[in-house]
C-alpha cells in the first residue's frame, strides 16, 4: 500500500513508514526467518487465524483486531493457520526483507527480551 517499494514519484512512496495488506491462504508461510530486524512492526488481524513465531515463543492472532508489536532486533517468521488477512505497519520502511533476500543487518539470534520490544500477547483491538 505504502512504503519504500513504491516509485519515488508516487505519493505512497515513503522511507519513514510502510503499510501492507497481506492476504494469506491457509498454510502460507514465510520461507525463512527475518533475522537482524531493523524495523519496529505492528501486525493486526483483519480476518482468519495467523501465527507469528519469535525465538522461544509463538503468538496466535485469532480474533479480528488481535495485534502484536515488536521492535528492532526481534527475529520472526509467520504461518497462516487459516485463510487470513493482516495489516502490517513497519517503521522505518527499508528494503532487503523480502524472503529470499539476504538481510541488510548481520544475522543474529536475538530474542525478543534481549533487544527490541515484543508486546507479549495478542491484544484485542479497541
Amino acid at each position: 500500500m505504502l512504503g519504500h517499494f513504491k516509485d519515488p514519484g508516487d505519493p505512497r512512496h515513503s522511507e519513514d513508514v510502510e503499510i501492507k495488506w497481506g492476504v494469506h491462504p491457509k498454510g502460507d508461510e514465510r520461507t525463512q526467518w527475518v533475522r537482524g530486524e531493523e524495523r519496529t512492526a505492528l501486525q493486526v488481524l483483519i480476518s482468519g487465524r495467523f501465527r507469528l513465531e519469535f525465538p522461544g515463543r509463538s503468538v496466535v492472532l485469532a480474533e479480528q483486531g488481535d495485534y502484536v508489536v515488536w521492535g528492532r532486533g526481534v527475529d520472526h517468521s509467520w504461518y497462516a493457520e487459516e485463510d487470513a488477512v493482516v495489516l502490517t505497519v513497519r517503521w522505518p520502511s527499508l528494503p532487503g526483507y523480502r524472503a529470499g533476500e539476504p538481510p541488510e543487518a548481520p544475522p543474529g539470534d536475538q530474542g525478543p527480551y534481549e533487544s527490541g520490544h515484543l508486546v507479549p500477547c495478542p491484544f484485542r483491538g479497541l
